[in-house]
């Protein structure tokens, strides 16, 4: 397939590094590039390069003596000043097909890797989430830079799970985000990770998009339920919209929205055993939370920029008074082919609907 002028343009602003070295050989022989990042950590790349050339004066393979593309090396791809993607080679693909040159497939892995490949079981006493991801961090060799609020623990158990695993489950009750810069250790609540909002309008950056507003996994309200061994009594936490007030501005709860379209529609957390009020609290407010940012969908795609990243605001315009507005990147990827060239397509949601 021939590959259009837009598409070897934008060609040229890629680059990509093995081991801190500079390899245009490999941007010169892009045939697709895939990097993924969303908000459970692991960021991970798929670049597709050709794989026939000639080599001391003969055709043949290029990239089979391991000399440049070798597991465990470091791999960086970068657009334009900005890196995309920096991780290590976990695995190397040969591709033959029938109607097109030979490839080979580099997958890497951001350092998240260590963690999913680190299997335990253990306790951890008298602590908190943030004491818990400080300690992984530390068994791993990396920078921990953690600020998540949360209730103290007589025992947590880490049972024949990953670090990686572990580490998001826990993110998860407090409400959390992990990701990786480098070697530092990110654990951080969505509205500590937002920065400044990036601006795209339908028809300038933003080529696509599509938005889904839907009521189906919305509730009014959400209860945790434990036994408070100290003491010795039942104990219930309510959440309520109140837990996503502060991300909604001025817009239209999913909550509000069900209330006055459908009535009251109440769920309880029945797989999680909170010990103390103060993680019923924790536990229901995160599941509420988790609910409501996801009541406004949408999927786009835009002009590739590294700041299209996973924890990113976006301000979204030109789409109307419903769907104008602020939008939180959960799923990112980058992408490159020789028919289209470089785009991003990513995926965001919002807990509220614009008022009319």
């Amino acid at each position: 397939m021939s590959s259009s002028p837009n598409a070897q343009i934008m060609t040229t602003q890629l680059a990509f590094e093995v081991d801190g070295q500079d390899r245009p050989a490999l941007a010169g022989g892009l045939l697709g590039l895939v990097i993924t990042e969303n908000t459970l950590g692991l960021y991970h790349c798929e670049a597709k390069f050709g794989n026939l050339g000639n080599v001391s004066g003969q055709p043949d393979y290029l990239y089979f003596d391991r000399r440049v593309l070798e597991f465990g090396k470091t791999f960086k791809v970068i657009f334009g000043s900005d890196t995309l993607f920096e991780g290590r080679i976990m695995a190397l693909e040969a591709q033959y097909p029938q109607n097109g040159p030979a490839c080979i497939v580099v997958l890497a892995e951001d350092r998240f890797q260590d963690l999913r490949m680190t299997r335990r079981t253990r306790t951890f006493e008298n602590v908190s989430d943030s004491d818990v991801f400080n300690r992984i961090a530390n068994d791993q060799g990396l920078s921990p830079q953690i600020d998540v609020n949360g209730p103290n623990y007589k025992v947590l158990a880490q049972v024949n799970q990953s670090d990686l695993a572990f580490l998001r489950e826990r993110a998860r009750i407090v409400g959390a985000e992990l990701w990786l810069e480098g070697s530092t250790l990110h654990a951080q609540s969505r509205t500590g990770r937002a920065g400044q909002p990036v601006q795209l309008s339908f028809g300038a950056g933003l080529r696509e998009f599509s938005v889904l507003a839907d009521l189906a996994h919305q509730r009014t309200n959400l209860t945790a339920s434990g036994w408070d061994v100290s003491g010795k009594a039942g104990l219930k936490y309510q959440a309520t919209d109140s837990a996503i007030q502060s991300e909604l501005g001025n817009d239209l709860s999913g909550a509000s929205v069900l209330r006055s379209a459908l009535g009251e529609r109440k769920e309880a957390v029945v797989h999680e055993v909170p010990l103390s009020t103060q993680e019923a609290q924790a536990i229901a407010e995160s599941y509420f939370r988790t609910h409501a940012r996801r009541f406004l969908v949408g999927h786009g795609v835009a002009e590739t920029s590294a700041k299209l990243r996973v924890g990113a605001m976006l301000d979204l315009q030109n789409l109307g008074p419903l769907f104008n507005g602020r939008y939180y990147v959960t799923e990112v990827h980058h992408l490159y082919d020789q028919a289209s060239g470089v785009r991003t397509e990513f995926t965001a949601e919002r807990p509220g609907l614009g008022r009319v």
